[in-house]
């Protein structure tokens, strides 16, 4: 299965959400922790728990739009003689499946079995009680040694575990290898943004990033930051009283490279509205020698399908080269960002152990497997990247690419309050044409101070 679009990553999360609470320690299957319920009553009915005649349940798994025909045979193949799982599609939008998502968990509603949660979700949700923390045995099979580093990190929340992770999800920079032989660039070897955009601008290329007023740009800062040695935010298990560091070194040297590619002429024309599925196409343009992108691990998928329509040539595929994501800093390391997906349990479900069991079925390391070769949806579990089938769809320094990715990169700030320093961040660096590194990031942090403490509005 190809994409020529994805939706990871592409999350422009609104700022509301459920007032924070410090989690209350339960055991699975014990009293549920009353959430916040100031989010609008859902506005349409909620499903049917249970199958009417036989009594036998049906758990309601709602998934993202990214690799539904895998998810549907998984679904299928997970169910028992006990249950049976089957798919609801939230929408394409992040978003909107956060909000819809919200609303039937502070309705406390049962027939939420499964979920597919954004890593950024899961901190946020878990913190408002509507995950069901995983018993002992489940939380060690979700964050066992297998599990990359950078996966396993995103299902935990204040000493517990509250998801399984599906799959893992990273950026790499992809490139014209012509492009990057006229430019003179070894791309044996770590390349920074600064060379990136300056090779692409001197050899009549683009750079292609995601830079909408959006999630993903979000990403995008966040990797910069990171991979200058900052945060936007520290001691996140603070809630509203995190650390704001945006206003640092490091945020200096992320708006900095904003404004080198937004001021320069291997901007592309859309860069104010750009995201994932519009820099494609500069791959391999009409005119020009193509660009370097920074993108997901779908893009390999998305080009090798466009060969026997004849949208790309054979040749054209071949010239397909990808690399470590840039370093902010020279000499430093960067930090890919870190995505993906994990399967949580709402916490209002009425059939909590099938659920769990479910969710552990759906995350097998064969079914990430098959995410990975039919949906090139990559593997959060180490072992999966052994698979002859997936071994047999990707080139060897692709993997390895990927799985060092996730396991080396930086996640987006974990905290319960995310929505809200997300689209407060997005609110100042966007347009990335107006981020000066004089001013941006110290009046970014002005107002996500203000934010958090109540004293400015989204």
């Amino acid at each position: 299965m190809t994409h020529t679009t994805i939706r990871e990553g592409q999350m422009a999360h609104d700022s509301g959400g459920p007032p924070v609470r410090r989690r209350k320690k339960r055991r699975s299957g014990g009293t549920r922790g009353i959430a916040a319920v100031g989010v609008a009553v859902l506005a349409t009915s909620l499903l049917a728990a249970c199958s009417g005649d036989s009594g036998k349940p049906t758990l309601n798994w709602y998934v993202n739009p990214d690799g539904v025909e895998t998810l549907t045979k998984l679904a299928e193949q997970c169910s028992t003689d006990d249950y049976d799982i089957e798919i609801q599609l939230l929408p394409s939008g992040a978003t909107d499946q956060r909000t819809q998502l919200a609303r039937r968990l502070a309705a406390k509603d049962s027939s939420t079995d499964l979920m597919s949660l954004d890593p950024v979700f899961v901190a946020e949700f878990a913190n408002a009680n509507w995950l069901e923390e995983l018993p002992q045995d489940a939380a060690s099979t979700a964050t066992d040694e297998d599990v990359l580093e950078g996966a396993a990190d995103t299902v935990k929340w204040d000493e517990g575990v509250y998801a399984f992770p599906q799959w893992a999800n990273t950026q790499v920079l992809w490139y014209r290898k012509s492009l990057a032989e006229a430019a003179g660039l070894d791309m044996t070897k770590p390349v920074t943004w600064d060379q990136v955009i300056e090779a692409a601008a001197d050899n009549e290329g683009t750079v292609g990033v995601q830079a909408n007023k959006y999630e993903a740009y979000v990403v995008w800062i966040n990797a910069l930051i990171q991979g200058a040695g900052g945060d936007i935010i520290s001691d996140n298990e603070k809630g509203k009283d995190a650390s704001v560091d945006i206003d640092s070194e490091a945020g200096r040297a992320a708006a900095s490279v904003i404004q080198k590619l937004a001021d320069s002429p291997a901007a592309q024309p859309d860069l104010t509205t750009s995201n994932e599925g519009t820099s494609l196409g500069l791959m391999y343009p009409a005119e020009g020698a193509g660009e370097f992108m920074t993108n997901w691990t779908f893009v390999y998928k998305n080009y090798e399908g466009l060969v026997e329509p004849g949208t790309i040539t054979k040749e054209d595929f071949e010239d397909l080269g990808w690399a470590r994501y840039p370093a902010t800093v020279e000499g430093e390391a960067s930090k890919p960002p870190i995505g993906g997906i994990d399967i949580g349990v709402g916490a209002y479900s009425e059939n909590t152990d099938f659920a769990l069991e479910a969710a552990e079925c759906v995350t097998t390391t064969e079914a990430q497997v098959a995410l990975a070769v039919e949906s090139g949806l990559m593997p959060a579990r180490n072992s999966a990247y052994d698979a002859p089938e997936l071994k047999e769809a990707y080139p060897a320094d692709l993997l390895e690419l990927f799985s060092q990715s996730v396991d080396e990169g930086g996640p987006r700030p974990k905290s319960a309050y995310y929505a809200t320093i997300s689209a407060a961040v997005q609110s100042v660096w966007h347009s990335p044409r107006t981020v000066d590194p004089g001013s941006t990031p110290e009046e970014s942090a002005r107002f996500l101070k203000d934010v958090l403490e109540g004293k400015a509005l989204l």
